[in-house]
This record gives structure tokens, C-alpha cells and sequence, in this order.
């Protein structure tokens, strides 16, 4: 199986040998792909009946029926979480992700949200983790940041909290245009804010014309 980018991506910082957990697996194209290639053993979850019925049917085509197990969860309610497990939340939104890391957690999870990636960091700053890999990938159009996290102290700034405490150090293409790509974002936000309302947008402006230097 040929995984999307953004799969691909989130495949390349689970470690050989772990367990992983999908949550929101969609068709299980990465439980497929980890499983079938020998690197992992896979719980695929999801809310959704009707999306687990899609994943089993997926997961039939490749014969792999006895070799990854799918639970019906709302987040990780149904899943008995171990230290060692890698958990995976990909494809939600923040508020989402953190309601059900509040729950449960493992030392080790990506993480891509489509919203709010500072609140998120801080989150994770705030229960005891810190962000070890931090990528961006252009899939379709769409920028997505995608972060390992694992157990660990850290204080992080304004700034590595608003951008990625990796991310604001990198100079690659993709990850310079992608910030090109925030700061035309909030320019455009900016001209239509009443000026008295401009200060907070103004520090994240500054935030990235720093990094962008």
C-alpha cells in the first residue's frame, strides 16, 4: 500500500515494534500499511459504526483480519492504554484531541490538529510533554503540522508555542513557505480588523517576520 504524504509522514515517526494505536482511523490506510510491512501491531478505533464498517471491509481486502483489531471508542474510552503504546490522533480538531487526552495518554503520540496548534502546545507543555518531531507536509493544497510528543519537562515561549518549538528553526522550502503562507493569512486578516483590535495580531505578525528573517 502507497500511503498519502501526510501518512507517510505520521508512518515515519512511530517506532518499529510499538503498538499503535489509531484513533479516528478512517479506512485504516496507516494500520494497513504498518501491519502488512511487519513494523507494527495496530488497534484501529473509531466513533462511527458506519466508519468501522468501511475499516474492517478495507482491512478484509489485505487479508489482515486476525492481525489488526478494530474497536468502536469514542476517543480512548474503549482501549485499555499502556506507557509503551504510540497513540494517533490525526485529522481533528484541538479541542477534540485534548477532550480525549485528558482521559487517557501514552508516552508517545503524534499529533496533527487542523486548528488551534498553540493551544495544543500548550496543552501538551502543561501535562508534562514536549514536542520531540515536528513536520509540515503540503497535501492537496493543504498545509498539515504533524508533532511527536513524548513524556518530558518543557516550558516553551510565545512564540514556539504559536509557530512549533522545531518548526521556527527550520529553513527548508516547505516549511518557510508555509509560513509565508500564515503571514499573508493574518496581513489579510489584519487590514479588516478594527485598529484598536490589532495589537495580539500584531505580535504574531512580528512573531513571523522574525522567523522569516
Amino acid at each position: 500500500m502507497t500511503l498519502s504524504t501526510r501518512l507517510s509522514m505520521i508512518a515515519s515517526m512511530i517506532p518499529r515494534g510499538k503498538r499503535v494505536i489509531d484513533v479516528g482511523c478512517d479506512h485504516a490506510y496507516l494500520d494497513i500499511y504498518l501491519t502488512s510491512s511487519g513494523r507494527n501491531h495496530c488497534i484501529a478505533s473509531d466513533i462511527s459504526p458506519y466508519v468501522l464498517e468501511k475499516t474492517r471491509h478495507m482491512i478484509s481486502l489485505y487479508h489482515l483480519e486476525d492481525k489488526i483489531e478494530v474497536v468502536l471508542s469514542d476517543g480512548l474510552q474503549e482501549i485499555e492504554v499502556f506507557k509503551d503504546d504510540v497513540v494517533v490522533l490525526a485529522g481533528m480538531g484541538t479541542s477534540t484531541i485534548i477532550h480525549i487526552l485528558e482521559e487517557k495518554c501514552s508516552d508517545h503520540m503524534i499529533l496533527s490538529s487542523h486548528n488551534d496548534l498553540d493551544k495544543l502546545r500548550l496543552f501538551i507543555e502543561q501535562t508534562g510533554f514536549f514536542v520531540d518531531r515536528e513536520e509540515v507536509v503540503l497535501e492537496k493544497g493543504i498545509y498539515y503540522v504533524i508533532m511527536s510528543v513524548k513524556r518530558g519537562s518543557v516550558c516553551y515561549s510565545f512564540q514556539e508555542r504559536l509557530y512549533g518549538p522545531l518548526l521556527i528553526h527550520k529553513k527548508d522550502d516547505l516549511t518557510i513557505s508555509y509560513f509565508r503562507y500564515l503571514l499573508a493569512k493574518k496581513e489579510m486578516i489584519l487590514n479588516q480588523m478594527p485598529i484598536d483590535k490589532r495589537d495580539d495580531l500584531f505580535r504574531e505578525i512580528n512573531c513571523l517576520k522574525e522567523i522569516l528573517k
